[in-house]
């Protein structure tokens, strides 16, 4: 009796320490992806080649082509890691606090939670209708707030009755905020037709400039190479990083260097963080 508890002990131990050591099992997004951009940069996961920076997320990672995919897939998975818009976080996942700070929109105003980023829209030309649209999406404090962003302009715009239609293309992590935008809008100019094309922010930037659309979204800085294309940049909002494991994973907080270190493919078990 006594050897088969001991026994069972042992077993346990065993099973406890293999669910320790379990392999860490990251999701990134795509290249071209905006979030991905701003994530690369704000936890400096780079490698330098001949004279230039460039991404080093390791190509072990998995990699999803949206922010619904990645979450369903953190959501699916108890030993993954990714990064999401805060805008875009779900009750299906659980956010991670870096350094102790917890993502949020308070804490992003205060300057404690610096996993942060603009929400940047770019243009090439303009028009009546396009003017409209803009002023009144960067001055939509309220649905901005709501939708869990960060206003950056104050006002109350006039909407005026300009007929039209406006395509506007990119991140899909911009899409969500911006199809309550084009909604509240067409709710006072119901002369507007607005399409929304989802897919990341170099597309959005690249269907401005060959003239597909009207506005392209950008979830990260612009490159200088792309604003010698000849397009206007403005900030819709800001909006945080978040960084997200699924809701059965003990951790709660992680710096940001072990970020850094599971991305580039350093650190490889939970047990090693």
């Amino acid at each position: 009796m006594k050897k088969y508890f001991l026994g069972m002990l042992a077993g346990l131990s065993l099973t406890a320490s293999v669910a320790m050591a379990e392999n860490i099992h990251p999701i990134t997004r795509e290249m071209g992806s905006g979030t991905r951009g701003a994530f690369v940069e704000i936890f400096n996961i780079t490698k330098e080649v001949r004279g230039k920076k460039i991404d080093a997320i390791s190509t072990s990672a998995e990699v999803t082509n949206s922010t619904g995919v990645m979450i369903a897939s953190i959501a699916n998975s108890k030993s993954s890691i990714g990064y999401i818009s805060l805008g875009s976080l779900k009750d299906n996942v659980k956010a991670l606090s870096i350094d102790g700070v917890a993502p949020s929109v308070e804490n992003i105003n205060n300057k404690s939670y610096k996993i942060a980023r603009n929400f940047n829209l770019v243009t090439k030309s303009t028009n009546p209708l396009m003017e409209d649209f803009l002023n009144y999406a960067t001055t939509s404090k309220d649905i901005i707030q709501k939708a869990g962003y960060i206003a950056t302009k104050e006002g109350n715009h006039k909407v005026s009755q300009i007929e039209g239609k406006l395509v506007i293309a990119g991140s899909s992590s911009i899409t969500p905020l911006m199809e309550k935008l084009a909604e509240g809008y067409k709710g006072v100019n119901k002369k507007a037709t607005i399409e929304i094309l989802q897919s990341d922010s170099t597309t959005g930037v690249n269907s401005v400039v060959d003239g597909l659309a009207d506005i392209g979204m950008v979830s990260r800085d612009v490159k200088q190479a792309e604003l010698d294309k000849g397009i206007k940049v403005q900030v819709l909002a800001v909006d945080g990083l978040a960084i997200i494991v699924n809701k059965e994973n003990k951790i709660d907080n992680i710096s940001k260097e072990a970020v850094k270190k599971i991305f580039t493919g350093e650190t490889k078990e939970w047990d090693k963080l």
